[in-house]
């Protein structure tokens, strides 16, 4: 009883605001003249028409067809810059009027079978369609001078994260990918703008965006995949931290400046009259928090950049504590009394260690790699990949070194793994075999094509995988945000609900949810009737079930399979029998349909409206599961009174 008075004290204090009472982010656009809005409207339905015959004209031309996106990002910016008000300034309709222009030049040229677009140098915009939620997304590339259309040599390529803007929409964003080259344009390296889903620090799905983006430009132009670089200023050099940190083993470059690297200190969580959040929520810090993954960078080269005066010159100087701790040290390259901005001086400097790093050694496979993870979110590094841990969101280590007899394998809190080494090369496999010596005990392993696996079974290491049933794996380990960086689909209730005030609840919910989408990460969520779900929608997506098993049919007919039990009367849930016309659960857990995908009960994205008002804060607010008491409404940090949450174990007990 005291543990639920206290999680009422907090929640009532959170909850005391609605979302409406929150600065809104977008924030509302200017007006703009009646006759330039008429003008563009008809401008973007012209385009919209145009899209919609080439995209029936070219059916039967998938080379041509995948370069819609290139044209469908112009009436995407000027569309949704009208529909959502996100106009921020009067000059910018003009740019609509340019974009619209292009939209339609390149659709005349696709139509025509040419992709001009696909030769040019230096400023060009593109887009691809997002795997996540079908949403037509935009970046930006320079392409030096240097490259001819048919030069097949691969080059270095750079990734550039965006700062902090509230006000960049579609329009801004690809205005400004056509008129700035940006802070680095290295000499012969292609450079690559995110947009990242605008501005949530290339979090969830403006993470996976950076992956979906080079996908893309690497079907249009050579790119080197050994000598990618990552690197970003502010809200950019916090998504640099975090790439690097958890992806260390893809860049052979890392640059952060400034930004942030984890929550609770920047974000200054336990200052005095503060309440702290929930302990899930201090535990889902490890998702994002990159100090806590700092000795990955000892896979990369990492060169950090502060100005001399600059308050997040903290990003820096937390994350190069935490490098301490590891045995590790970066060059921290400073601008003598600068405040939040590169110094001139700096630029040289620091891309003369990121050309180092891109010129030496980034074709070498590793002999020794080091990997640190608390979630199978992010199970690799290089030739180690972890397939299952004794506990998620504890530390999880692994080093693997290459030695004469074989491979040295030490590992903290893993339970299987799997080693992917070249079959030939400096660094091989020998006899189709793996030797391998194991925190002291000695296994070997067949090689195949996938790699060997290794698992962990009594305490002993044994060679092959794992064989657990409906395990936590690296496509279903949870939390409930996990859903939304693959595809999903809102499966939206059609029948009558088991309590009016539940039902009413999942209808303001799902409609949250939804705009929550739209605005945060600039897509729409794809909704479908429950009746509609089809079979490639089990095989491909997650199912994000909105309502209760009267109302919703997914859910009435997966029930008997879920944790819980639900009736018109009580709902039965980890001890709990609680009253089922006020409450509710929000849950993640493998689809009993296809345990390869995850269902999710009643929940978008945890985060909500205050989050967005600081990046660092912008972090999951749920665990795996938790209950709801809906006689607390809804508000802008929390879907109502949560009286218990937590996580299930690595058997989704």
């Amino acid at each position: 009883m005291r543990l639920l008075l206290l999680f009422f004290a907090l929640s009532c204090a959170v909850l005391a605001q609605s979302p409406s009472d929150v600065r809104p982010v977008p924030p509302p656009g200017v007006a703009i003249p009646e006759a330039a809005r008429v003008e563009l409207i008809a401008g973007v339905a012209a385009l919209g028409k145009e899209i919609d015959e080439l995209r029936a004209s070219l059916a039967g031309k998938p080379e041509l067809l995948a370069l819609l996106p290139d044209v469908m990002i112009f009436h995407k910016s000027v569309d949704w810059a009208l529909r959502y008000d996100e106009f921020f300034d009067p000059k910018q309709v003009a740019i609509a009027r340019h974009q619209l222009a292009l939209g339609m030049e390149r659709a005349k040229e696709l139509r025509a079978g040419r992709a001009p677009w696909n030769a040019q140098t230096g400023l060009v915009p593109r887009g691809y369609i997002s795997r996540i939620d079908g949403s037509v997304q935009p970046y930006g590339l320079v392409i030096p001078d240097s490259w001819k259309p048919g030069d097949k040599t691969p080059r270095r390529l750079d990734f550039w994260c965006h700062g902090r803007s509230e006000k960049l929409s579609e329009l801004d964003f690809i205005n400004q990918r056509m008129t700035n080259k940006g802070e680095f344009t290295p000499e012969g390296a292609f450079v690559l703008h995110l947009y990242g889903r605008y501005c949530c620090a290339n979090k969830f799905a403006g993470e996976v965006d950076l992956f979906e983006a080079l996908d893309n430009a690497a079907r249009h132009y050579p790119i080197d995949m050994r000598r990618l670089v990552v690197r970003g200023f502010s809200m950019g050099g916090a998504s640099a931290w975090q790439f690097g940190t958890h992806f260390a083993g893809q860049w052979a470059a890392v640059a952060p400046g400034a930004g942030f690297g984890e929550t609770a200190e920047f974000f200054n969580v336990f200052a005095e009259g503060k309440t702290p959040p929930p302990w899930w929520e201090q535990v889902l810090w490890r998702w994002y928090d990159s100090t806590l993954y700092a000795a990955n960078l000892f896979n990369t080269t990492t060169v950090a950049y502060s100005g001399e005066i600059d308050k997040q010159k903290q990003a820096a100087d937390i994350m190069i504590r935490f490098l301490k701790k590891e045995g590790l040290t970066i060059p921290h390259i400073i601008g003598p009394q600068t405040a939040h901005k590169i110094h001139p001086d700096a630029k040289p400097k620091i891309e003369e260690l990121v050309k180092s790093a891109t010129d030496e050694g980034s074709h070498a496979v590793a002999e020794r790699v080091r990997f640190t993870t608390y979630s199978l979110i992010y199970p690799a590094m290089k030739w180690l990949r972890v397939d299952g841990l004794e506990k998620h969101w504890e530390r999880t280590d692994i080093v693997g070194e290459v030695i004469e007899e074989g491979l040295l394998v030490q590992t903290r809190n893993v339970s299987a793994f799997t080693v992917t080494l070249p079959a030939t090369g400096p660094i091989s496999v020998r006899a189709n075999r793996i030797d391998a010596l194991i925190d002291g005990q000695k296994v070997s392993a067949p090689y195949a094509a996938g790699g060997s696996s290794f698992h962990k079974a009594a305490g002993q290491w044994k060679s092959g995988p794992a064989q657990t049933l409906r395990g936590k794996t690296t496509k279903v380990c949870g939390p409930i945000d996990h859903a939304f960086m693959s595809r999903f689909v809102f499966v939206r209730p059609t029948g009558k609900p088991l309590n009016p005030a539940v039902g009413a609840w999942v209808n303001s919910e799902l409609a949250h949810a939804t705009d929550f989408w739209r605005k945060v990460f600039r897509g729409d969520a794809p909704v479908k009737d429950d009746n509609a779900i089809t079979d490639d929608d089990i095989k491909n997506a997650n199912l994000i079930l909105w309502g209760d098993p009267s109302s919703n049919k997914v859910l009435a007919k997966i029930l008997g399979k879920l944790p819980l039990k639900w009736d018109a009367k009580t709902l039965e849930f980890r001890g709990y029998t609680l009253d089922a016309a006020h409450h509710a659960p929000a849950l993640i857990f493998p689809n009993p349909l296809n345990p390869q995908n995850y269902v999710v009960l009643n929940s978008g994205p945890t985060f909500r409206e205050e989050a967005n008002l600081n990046n660092s804060d912008q972090t999951p607010k749920l665990p795996d599961w938790a209950i709801v008491d809906l006689r607390t409404p809804p508000g802008p940090r929390a879907p109502g009174l949560i009286i218990d949450a937590g996580f299930f174990d690595e058997h989704w007990h």
